[in-house]
């Protein structure tokens, strides 16, 4: 779309900025950008023909806006902000152009942000997608409230219109169920055991043409890939791909790379050799998902003996020779795996289409790296799950908590837990067949005579009569 094209602060401009080269990024952006202005100068004029009340998108019927006036207000306040090219210049936008302020400005109009929602509505995209949009609207709210006259009331009430939104997406719009069989049958999906074989087999053959073809760039970026295959899976519980990405060689010495970090001794996410000979390697992740949460607890473990044989091997010749061929001699690509123009995977997508390629040409489907998780924590909490490492410390090493597994990884677990209980329901109901039932009460009246009662008997019927102690009624007992 044009708003996500065009504007910075956006994560979808990143692909046009990386595709693009530079004046026809900017003769692109300023074109979207005017093209925006005229949305926004129609959306000035019909607003005078609306009425207070707030707008609803036209699709859904479902969200509320805040009112016209303070979308109004919001778009005055950022016209006297930015009248000057001065002005301007001081705000640090990323780009000079005075259309990317017009563009910027696009986020303060209710109505359009409204409508732009009701797009993705009737296009059926998930609310993921739509919650990231809004997301990155209150992003700009928030940076035109630190620039001089950002504490008008409006900025605030936008900020709690677009919460609002996103919550009621969330709510109209849960996200669809998904399990193995569903991804499975849609080719997005690769059972434990398969995905193991299937990586495990590529190592072997990585290291076979290397011993029969010698370090050549071929068999380089096949030793690189099956050592980035069998540290996303297999030989690992499945870490974080952001901390595959950030990973560093053991030869780089340099300050942390963590966009984030402040702090001066931080080595960063690391891959270290702690021997020779035995061959010991140590990881260590203090950038993680969760760091914060867990009051920067850094996860760390030592490398499986197989996978520090692989890993060790990568990173002599094959790395080398891969180093030369991209023309980055010596530490100037200082993570431990690369794309394929010698550049770290600094971008996600880049490591998952990269992944997808190769998983496919060995013979597998196109499914996500991150997927892996899912496919471990399947097999872990499966009642078929084979022994293997603790769910606590899987899931530290995965970088969250067991309870984590039940809400987001763990795709059978409603379905797993409702058959249990079934199934355990036909061993209860067999276990009271065969207990033994508890004899009956004898209801038999005793004949001792208590508290006076006497049987009367009469030639053809015999009844009993009964009283309370102390009271002179007589009950009949049929």
């Amino acid at each position: 779309m044009v708003l996500a094209t065009a504007d910075p602060f956006l994560s979808s401009p990143l692909k046009v900025r990386y595709m693009l080269p530079e004046k026809p990024r900017e003769l692109l952006n300023g074109l979207l950008a005017h093209l925006c202005h005229v949305l926004l100068e129609g959306d000035h004029a019909a607003s005078h023909q609306r009425s207070c009340h707030p707008h609803t998108p036209a699709q859904s019927g479902l969200f509320t806006s805040f009112n016209q006036d303070v979308s109004n207000n919001c778009l005055v306040e950022s016209d006297r902000l930015c009248h000057s090219h001065k002005a301007f210049q001081q705000r640090g936008l990323m780009s000079g152009s005075e259309y990317t302020f017009k563009v910027v400005q696009l986020f303060l109009s209710s109505p359009l942000i409204a409508q732009y929602v009701s797009f993705h509505i009737a296009a059926g995209h998930s609310q993921l997608y739509i919650r990231n949009f809004l997301s990155c609207a209150r992003c700009v709210l928030r940076w035109w409230q630190s620039k001089p006259g950002g504490n008008h009331p409006s900025f605030v009430e936008g900020l709690e219109w677009l919460q609002t939104l996103g919550l009621q997406v969330a709510d109209q719009l849960p996200r669809p169920s998904k399990d193995p069989k569903g991804l499975a049958d849609a080719v997005k999906w690769m059972s434990a055991p398969r995905l193991v074989h299937l990586i495990h087999g590529d190592e072997l053959q990585s290291q076979d043409q290397m011993q029969q073809l010698g370090v050549t760039v071929e068999t380089s970026r096949d030793m690189h890939d099956a050592a980035l295959a069998a540290m996303t899976f297999s030989h690992l519980p499945p870490v974080r791909l952001s901390c595959i990405r950030s990973l560093v060689v053991p030869a780089y010495t340099g300050p942390c790379l963590h966009p984030d970090c402040k702090e001066p001794s931080c080595e960063g996410n690391r891959l270290s050799i702690t021997s020779e000979s035995p061959l010991l390697m140590h990881i260590q992740l203090p950038h993680h998902k969760n760091a914060r949460k867990w009051g920067k607890v850094v996860i760390e473990f030592d490398v499986p003996s197989d996978l520090a044989q692989l890993l060790h091997t990568y990173l002599g010749a094959p790395r080398k020779a891969l180093l030369e061929h991209h023309l980055l001699i010596g530490d100037t690509c200082p993570y431990v795996f690369m794309d394929m123009h010698g550049r770290g995977f600094v971008a996600a997508a880049v490591l998952t289409l990269y992944w997808q390629k190769w998983l496919v040409s060995r013979g597998g489907v196109p499914m996500n790296p991150s997927m892996c998780r899912q496919v471990f924590v399947d097999e872990r909490q499966s009642n078929s799950a084979t022994a293997g490492p603790s769910n606590q410390g899987a899931a530290k090493v995965m970088g969250h908590s067991v309870k984590q597994w039940d809400k987001w990884y763990d795709m059978q677990y409603h379905p797993r837990l409702a058959q249990n209980a079934v199934d355990g329901m036909q061993s209860w109901r067999a276990a009271m067949l065969q207990s033994h039932p508890p004899a009956a009460p004898d209801l038999t009246l005793s004949s001792a005579l208590h508290c006076g009662h006497v049987l009367v008997s009469d030639s053809e019927e015999s009844r009993y009569q009964s009283c309370c102690s102390d009271s002179d009624i007589d009950i009949e007992l049929d």
